[in-house]
């Protein structure tokens, strides 16, 4: 089983695409593996007849479990089968262990679960999700699931994603209810056969956090379902497409070509309801009216209760899962960082200029916001202490800039994140933030797209805001507050002329920057932006 994310301790395989006896060729795809992020698939970079399969469909296993052997024809492989079982018992051992020691109530607990009966618990959808909301179920007690069913929609600290089912069977028992939150590893729902006994099992974990209290128990439980958020892929006639699970299946079933389906999900993803509203006239028609603009989103409407003049009135709105993670993340931030703000103005008459000049080249687009994210990774490889992180040991100094860009969405904020900015070019930059900013308002970035910064941006000019402080985004050290650019009378070589500023605020965490260096960086921040052709240097 391969490490393919840096966070990533076990694997589910989600699919198998190729079986014993079957020849393989180096680069041919074995299998589509679930991490803790996505479904990926997975090449051979060897040669041979596939042997033996160790992991089957649907099951989970640790990093560096026997997954297949590759080799020649007719090989015996008995010594090497017999050789990764042992590893692979004293993994489990070590893995169970603490839970076993943790729980001398587990004599009450049964030894397994019931023939067919699959426990499926929180997941953890993100690493920095502790919680989940169960934002709607699909399904209702006594209902059939088929493996690839949609469960439930999940509510995490930064997206709403689809649960799907990766076992078949009844709908038991449901643990957590619609508008209801729960802790990762909490019992959300048992799948078995039809009028099967499941009362005592969710008794059988701990209140709270549903840690199973046996091994065998969480052996069962641990390989039974995955966020079908994560894009899969599959290989047509005509070309690369990705598509979930189920919308494949249905599309099977229904003799439908996904290459003539066009994907609502991330990067183009085909999902269910898309195979379902799929019709062939449909798609020639909207291919033949749909202008460049098909991506464009209606502005949502939301309905106002009519309120007669001298009534008092109120609603209460439920807090959503992001909007509570919003607000403790940022009171912890704003109440353990001691922040301090540096506020610099910057003209803006040349990087109107440049930016028109830019844009006037084919197919490009920049925003002012993109030349100062541009901007601000080339500062922050000058001022690397701006880009560090605290913790009571030590401050971490990040010499790579990942640069986060603060959107707002319906329920909240997110802060999709871009990878290695300084290496990114202004169309980059740009390509890169409309897409990340137009997924993020439809719920459809991954959650890795939302880890790893080392920096962040907020603008507000776009709302006619000329300045603010932001509250820093942990663990980040500091946050860039941009505002608007205004057109007002400036004083140039002694003489009173109109020009275009812009504030810059940027809020600092005292323990790990000190004033000048916060100065400093900004300083260089306002060359680079006031001067942008010293960004091409």
């Amino acid at each position: 089983m391969p490490r393919l994310s840096d966070t990533m301790t076990e694997g589910t395989v989600a699919t198998w695409l190729k079986k014993v006896g079957d020849t393989i060729k180096e680069g041919d795809i074995l299998a589509e593996i679930e991490t803790d992020k996505a479904t990926m698939e997975f090449e051979s970079f060897n040669s041979g007849t596939l042997l033996y399969i160790g992991i089957k469909e649907g099951e989970t296993a640790a990093v560096d479990s026997l997954l297949a052997i590759i080799g020649n024809e007719g090989e015996d492989i008995s010594g090497l089968i017999s050789g990764a079982a042992e590893a692979t018992q004293e993994v489990k051992a070590e893995a169970t262990a603490p839970n076993v020691t943790e729980a001398p109530a587990a004599a009450s607990a049964p030894a397994s679960l019931p023939k067919g009966v699959v426990v499926v618990t929180m997941p953890r959808l993100s690493d920095t999700m502790t919680e989940g909301t169960v934002a709607t179920w699909l399904k209702k007690v006594g209902d059939e699931v088929k493996e690839g069913d949609i469960l439930a929609e999940i509510e995490t600290d930064k997206a709403t994603m689809e649960f799907e089912s990766f076992n078949a069977g009844t709908l038991l028992f449901i643990g957590i209810n619609e508008g209801e939150s729960a802790p990762v590893d909490s019992v959300l729902a048992i799948i078995g056969p039809a009028g099967t006994d499941v009362s005592g099992i969710a008794e059988n974990y701990k209140k709270g956090g549903a840690e199973p209290v046996t091994a065998p128990v969480a052996t069962e439980q641990s390989a039974i379902a995955v966020p079908t958020v994560e894009a899969t892929q599959t290989t047509t006639d005509g070309g690369r497409i990705f598509a979930s699970p189920l919308a494949k299946q249905i599309a099977k079933d229904k003799g439908i070509n996904l290459s003539q389906i066009k994907g609502s999900g991330e990067n183009g993803r085909i999902t269910k309801s898309d195979v379902e509203n799929f019709t062939p006239l449909a798609a020639a028609t909207s291919q033949a009216a749909q202008p460049a603009t098909d991506n464009a989103q209606p502005a949502p409407t939301v309905a106002k209760p009519f309120v007669p003049a001298g009534e008092i009135a109120t609603e209460e709105i439920k807090n959503s899962q992001m909007r509570k993670i919003i607000a403790k993340r940022l009171s912890e931030s704003l109440f353990t960082a001691p922040h301090y703000n540096l506020v610099i103005e910057v003209t803006m008459d040349e990087a109107m200029k440049s930016r028109a000049v830019i844009n006037s080249v084919p197919d490009t687009k920049v925003s002012f916001n993109d030349m100062v994210i541009k901007a601000s990774a080339l500062a922050l490889k000058k001022h690397p202490k701006i880009n560090s992180q605290w913790s009571a040991e030590a401050i971490t100094i990040n010499y790579h800039v990942n640069i986060g860009v603060a959107v707002a969405v319906e329920d909240g904020l997110v802060v999709p994140v871009l990878p290695f900015t300084d290496g990114m070019s202004l169309s980059q930059i740009g390509a890169s933030v409309r897409d990340l900013a137009g997924r993020a308002k439809s719920k459809k970035l991954l959650p890795s797209e939302m880890e790893g910064s080392t920096f962040t941006i907020s603008n507000l000019g776009m709302f006619g805001i000329t300045e603010f402080n932001s509250i820093i985004n942990q663990p980040n050290s500091a946050i860039l507050s941009v505002g608007a650019i205004v057109e007002k009378p400036v004083v140039k070589n002694g003489q009173i002329v109109v020009g275009n500023t812009m504030m810059l605020s940027l809020a600092c965490d005292h323990r790990t920057i000190d004033g000048a260096t916060g100065a400093q960086f900004l300083q260089t921040l306002k060359q680079y932006i006031e001067n942008p052709v010293t960004m091409l240097a």
